[in-house]
């Protein structure tokens, strides 16, 4: 899928910076507001199944006509059952505990001070992966829940699929109050998208 109207490198800076932007309202986000997020999304997916499928099959369809082998179109393949498992894996991480504000330890200095290490988010992670769409929302989930901004690279076989499930959970983060830019997907299948990301120093933490 090519972009339309400006040029991958201004895409991929407009991406990183709206991550960014966003990872820092996150990282102080409650863990009710992002539970709430995450079953929105779950709940959203069940209710999105058709459109799913509708989306997931041209993938389908354009695999076969490129010659992709069997095993990979089956992991490429979302049915019913794979659509709930993917919901369902969503509520398990709700029942997570949030690691945000951890103490990992902590000591009184002999001055009285107290020192204590303290679980924090990353910040922006970037995460490339291949033709499977439910790693978008486990991904995407798992980010979510310790805080982390997160832009997603699926690979192009899965690129109507991943959309899909993105459609899912950008509406749910705003249903939520969140900021839509803390989870984002690479909407362009070019690979020039990918060297830009990988240079992004200051703005890709992980």
């Amino acid at each position: 899928m090519a972009l339309t109207g400006t040029s991958v490198e201004d895409y991929v800076t407009e991406l990183v910076c709206g991550a960014k932007e966003a990872s820092r309202r996150l990282a102080h986000a409650g863990t009710a507001v992002k539970d709430s997020a995450l079953l929105a999304m779950a709940q959203g997916l069940i209710d999105s199944r058709d459109e799913l499928h509708r989306e997931n099959q041209r993938d389908i369809e354009a695999a076969k006509k490129t010659g992709l082998g069997k095993a990979l179109i089956d992991r490429l393949l979302l049915t019913d059952t794979s659509i709930k498992a993917m919901a369902d894996g969503l509520k398990v991480i709700v029942s997570l505990k949030d690691p945000v504000g951890e103490v990992i330890e902590g000591w009184k200095r002999p001055n009285g001070i107290l020192i204590e290490k303290v679980r924090v988010p990353l910040g922006v992670i970037l995460i490339i992966y291949e033709s499977r769409p439910d790693v978008t929302a486990e991904a995407a989930a798992l980010c979510l829940k310790a805080g982390n901004a997160v832009i997603l690279r699926g690979g192009k076989e899965a690129i109507n699929s991943n959309l899909a499930i993105y459609g899912v959970i950008k509406k749910s983060l705003e249903q939520v109050g969140l900021d839509p830019r803390c989870i984002q997907i690479v909407e362009t299948t070019d690979r020039e998208a990918v060297d830009y990301l990988l240079k992004a120093e200051g703005y890709i933490d992980v």
